[in-house]
């Protein structure tokens, strides 16, 4: 099939009007006005620079070794909500300045996205108006956001996402960076239109929402799975990092079979989340150190759906209300290999669209949470004052820890039984200035 080579906006332009379907882009074409492909067009090469919106799909095409600029809170790639079908839009080798944003909306009733190697060097998604709702918060749309809008529950995209990467260090996303979901109801359940993806996988993350101090009804997330999402496997292997206030690193509202971590999970604004659950997800392997040190931040937490396995390698949180973890619902088995530490005392953190006052506790198990088993492989050890490392309300049915309980902070316990069930036998328990164990 023939190539139409191009090396300036006009010829891109008559390119696509006289119905080419191979076109590729030779150097740098600037002043470009928002293109659409036409079904079945494929655009390879070059850089394309624009003011406002960049280039919009509509049904089968591919975007490849594609560099596509315009300013940070544009939308750098999207797609025409008035077709009915997407077919399939492959994006290999992609690079944005601005955001991706692919919707079943509108027309749209089907479609199929495969990314490989998609990276948002930045973006500011902020004013994007649209968002999804639940557990009391809005949250922010990502650099990359693939959204099944439909209210039909027949309408089902599918995806396979391979290395999509989001912001730097430099210059983080401002607002989430991966973020896959369907229609979700107000209170952030799936009832309607859902994305199927047989893998997400993502390379290194930077995000910060810019959020406000002290604002109680709106995050963001690093990698965010949100409600009418079904995910086989997620895998994060690059590092994950946030940076403001009410930032997730790692959130899941939808449902996932498996997510693995394979990199560091850093949160560093306050009421940050290392991994934080409210949707079905089967078993999560964290094979690297969950870090947090803002204030009211915390490594696990388990508010809400399901959760079968949990392993992680260690948690450490820094900073007055930062909780190690914190397990609210049933699950199966939860495994560190090695420390939990906290190191702070109370502080506000935001709980379900709450700004609420929180102990640095290290693990606390409230009530409602009834876990299996329960193996710290490290220390369980607190440095904060006036705090507890251990707190039950609910129930443990196994629990070791290998290197014993500690609380080192100035009238801080090491353990409280707050009606809740756990056998302590053979742990070596200490308090500096505190009770070992406390009932009632």
């Amino acid at each position: 099939m023939t190539t139409v080579k191009v090396s300036t906006p006009q010829e891109l332009l008559d390119a696509l009007s006289g119905g080419a379907v191979n076109i590729e882009v030779q150097g740098e074409l600037h002043g470009m006005p928002m293109i659409t492909l036409p079904p079945g067009t494929a655009l390879r090469g070059g850089t394309l620079r624009f003011g406002a919106k960049g280039v919009r799909l509509t049904t089968d095409n591919t975007l490849e070794d594609v560099t596509i600029l315009t300013s940070r809170d544009e939308v750098a790639l999207l797609n025409d909500t008035s077709v009915e079908r997407l077919g399939t839009l492959v994006l290999r080798n992609v690079t944005t300045r601005g955001q991706i944003l692919l919707l079943a909306d509108q027309a749209v009733r089907s479609g199929h996205v495969n990314a490989e190697n998609v990276v948002v060097t930045t973006a500011d998604v902020r004013g994007g108006a649209l968002r999804p709702h639940g557990f009391g918060v809005e949250a922010l749309q990502g650099a990359f956001t693939l959204w099944n809008l439909q209210s039909d529950p027949e309408v089902v995209l599918t995806a396979e996402l391979r290395g999509v990467s989001a912001g730097s260090a430099e210059e983080p996303v401002r607002g989430s960076g991966v973020f896959v979901g369907g229609h979700g109801d107000w209170n952030g359940q799936s009832d309607g239109g859902t994305i199927q993806v047989s893998e997400l996988r993502t390379g290194e993350i930077h995000t910060d929402g810019a959020i406000p101090p002290g604002t109680p009804d709106l995050i963001s997330g690093g990698v965010f799975v949100i409600s009418g999402a079904e995910v086989e496997r997620v895998a994060t292997d690059g590092a994950v990092t946030t940076y403001g206030q009410n930032d997730m690193v790692l959130d899941n509202w939808g449902e996932v079979s498996l997510w693995e971590v394979s990199a560091p999970v850093t949160s560093h604004g306050p009421s940050g989340i290392g991994f934080v659950n409210f949707g079905g997800l089967g078993v999560l392997d964290v094979r690297a150190p969950i870090t947090t040190t803002g204030k009211g931040a915390r490594g696990f937490n388990l508010y809400d759906g399901s959760l079968k396995a949990a392993t992680f390698d260690s948690i450490v949180t820094t900073g007055g209300g930062s909780v190690g973890i914190q397990i609210s619902k049933p699950m199966g088995s939860l495994t560190v290999r090695g420390d939990v530490t906290t190191k702070g005392g109370e502080g506000l953190s935001l709980v379900k669209g709450v700004q609420v006052l929180l102990q640095a506790v290290a693990l606390s198990v409230k009530r409602g949470g009834v876990v299996e088993s329960i193996e710290i492989g490290g220390r369980l050890s607190t440095r904060g004052d006036r705090v507890v490392t251990l707190e039950v309300g609910g129930e443990v049915a196994s629990f070791t820890v290998g290197e014993g309980i500690e609380a080192h902070g100035e009238g801080s316990d090491a353990v409280h039984l707050n009606g809740g069930s756990i056998s302590l036998q053979g742990l070596r328990i200490s308090a500096a200035d505190g009770e070992t164990v406390r009932e009632g």
